[in-house]
């Protein structure tokens, strides 16, 4: 059965940098796009960072410059390496995947978290002194 889990979530102070592991298993992301979602207390779910099968990455306004997108496919792993955190970046970070060659959801990610179809439970992210 085709799973997603994220891991490296954690405390850490503004400024501080952690990278977020998106593992696949029971299916190959090879031909996958791989999102980033990011929900804070009492806000709606966000689109992050995208990659599509091929590499090209997208990333929100809020985290350009910050956040940097990457995959391994050889380890069917997604990574998100966040830098340089800010207390708003505060949130639990869901990975996703649309269905195969669905590389198009990462032109807009809040506009198609529909056709994202396997989710990760979340890792937490908490930016505080």
């Amino acid at each position: 059965q085709p799973q997603l889990v994220e891991s490296g979530g954690g405390l850490v102070q503004p400024g501080g940098s952690l990278r977020l592991s998106c593992v696949a298993s029971g299916f190959s992301l090879d031909y996958y796009a791989v999102a980033w979602f990011r929900q804070a207390p009492g806000k709606e779910r966000e689109g992050v960072s995208c990659i599509r099968s091929g590499g090209e990455v997208t990333s929100a306004e809020a985290v350009k410059g910050r956040f940097t997108i990457s995959r391994d496919n050889a380890k069917n792993t997604v990574y998100l390496q966040m830098n340089n955190l800010k207390p708003e970046d505060t949130a639990v970070y869901y990975c996703a995947a649309p269905p195969r060659l669905g590389g198009y959801v990462c032109d807009d990610l809040d506009r198609y978290v529909s056709k994202l179809e396997f989710w990760g439970p979340g890792t937490l992210v908490n930016v505080s002194e």
